[in-house]
């Protein structure tokens, strides 16, 4: 079985580190190897994080190389482009269309590109890209903070990684705390759901 790469990038305190443990334990659950590696920017203030999550019967290197990637997430609509150059023709992107504009746009620019625009730069150098109002589903289990979980599921969802859902609910049940994991688990239901009825 070949390596599967999925780079997960966001901002501070979204989740991204979060996603990737909960994502390396379901494969774990599944009796495969996991390594995650974390590049924290200012994660506190709000500053781009990005995660690098392997998957495979052994994994000997805990990075992924520029346009190694077969999935990236972007809890973040920006940092999803920043990571592009970890993309290659058969990438698929998952994007969370919630913006996070940064206080230095906000104030002296650059200007924050609309969400068509970096969709339309990502459909160019990915295979495939899915755009998904996270924070939408999130609210629907009572949990705004759950939008990490409602794209974890998403993935599982589409079923490109070698993973069965059941083991990324046990994974979740690994890695968040006790009193948040129903609704964790049930935004992760709602992101399941999203998915098998695209068509990608």
């Amino acid at each position: 079985m070949r390596t599967r790469n999925v780079v997960v990038a966001g901002v501070g305190g979204q989740g991204v580190i979060l996603f990737a443990a909960a994502l390396a334990n379901a494969a774990l659950m599944s009796d495969l190897d996991a390594s995650v590696s974390e590049i924290h920017g200012m994660a506190q203030r709000g500053g781009s994080v990005i995660s690098h999550v392997r998957i495979g019967e052994r994994i000997h290197s805990p990075t992924i190389p520029e346009g190694g990637a077969d999935v990236i997430i972007g809890l973040e609509p920006l940092e999803a482009l920043r990571s592009l150059p970890f993309s290659n023709e058969r990438t698929l992107a998952l994007l969370n269309t919630r913006r996070i504009v940064p206080i230095a746009a906000l104030l002296r620019g650059p200007k924050y590109p609309e969400l068509e625009e970096i969709l339309g730069i990502l459909k160019r150098f990915c295979g495939s890209v899915l755009a998904i109002d996270a924070p939408e589903l999130a609210k629907r289990c009572g949990s705004a903070r759950a939008e990490n979980m409602v794209m974890l599921g998403a993935l599982a969802g589409l079923g490109i990684l070698p993973i069965p859902i059941e083991s990324f609910e046990r994974g979740i049940g690994e890695t968040v705390p006790r009193g948040s994991l129903e609704r964790n688990l049930e935004a992760f239901k709602l992101g399941v759901e999203f998915a098998r009825a695209q068509k990608v």
